[in-house]
């Protein structure tokens, strides 16, 4: 992940057991991009079964990771 511009990560997993874990590793990358400004939350999008994307947002406040499903 680039940390200085944070763009969206996209997150593919083959095992549902994984899922968690990769998502929760990237939420806590961007977490601490998004303490250097407070001013974006963090969105993770499902886009399919194993696919996501996890994203800095304006649009959730920061300190708080909003769901979406797409």
């Amino acid at each position: 992940m680039n940390t200085t511009t944070a763009q969206p990560v996209e997150v593919k997993v083959d095992s549902a057991r994984h899922v968690e874990e990769r998502l929760n590793s990237v939420v806590r990358d961007l977490q601490m991009v998004a303490s250097r400004t407070h001013d974006k939350g963090i969105l993770v999008t499902w886009l399919s079964p194993g696919h996501y994307t996890v994203s800095l947002s304006d649009d959730v406040p920061y300190g708080l990771t909003r769901e979406l499903v797409h």
